[in-house]
C-alpha cells in the first residue's frame, strides 16, 4: 500500500490514492480521526466539499451528477458521525445561549 493520502482529486472528485469516488472508506475514517474533536465542523467542510463537487462535476459530465448521490456521497458518513459523537463535558454550542 502506498503512503500517498486519500484526498480528493479535482474536478474529477476520485481518491488520489485508490482512485474510487472521494471521500472514499479510508478517507472517511481519516476525517473522522481528524475531525474527532470538532465532528460539526466535519459537516461543513463536507457541505462546502459537496458544493464544490456539484459544480465541478455538472461542468465535466454530460448528464449532471445525482443530487441525492452526491449528498449521501460527502453528507451522509458526516451526519451520522456528527450525531452519534457526544458533546464534550462542559462544551457549550452555539444554541445553548
Amino acid at each position: 500500500m502506498s503512503g500517498q493520502r486519500h484526498a480528493p482529486i479535482r474536478p474529477l472528485w476520485g481518491c488520489a490514492a485508490c482512485a474510487r469516488n472521494w471521500p472514499c472508506e479510508q478517507a472517511r475514517a481519516e476525517l473522522t480521526a481528524e475531525y474527532a474533536d470538532e465532528p460539526r465542523l466535519l459537516t461543513l467542510d463536507m457541505a462546502s466539499c459537496l458544493f464544490e463537487a456539484s459544480v465541478d462535476l455538472a461542468h465535466l459530465l454530460p448528464d449532471p451528477p445525482d443530487p441525492v448521490e452526491l449528498y449521501n456521497r460527502f453528507m451522509g458518513f458526516a451526519r451520522q458521525f456528527a450525531i452519534g459523537t457526544p458533546r464534550r463535558p462542559g462544551r457549550r454550542e452555539w444554541f445553548d445561549h
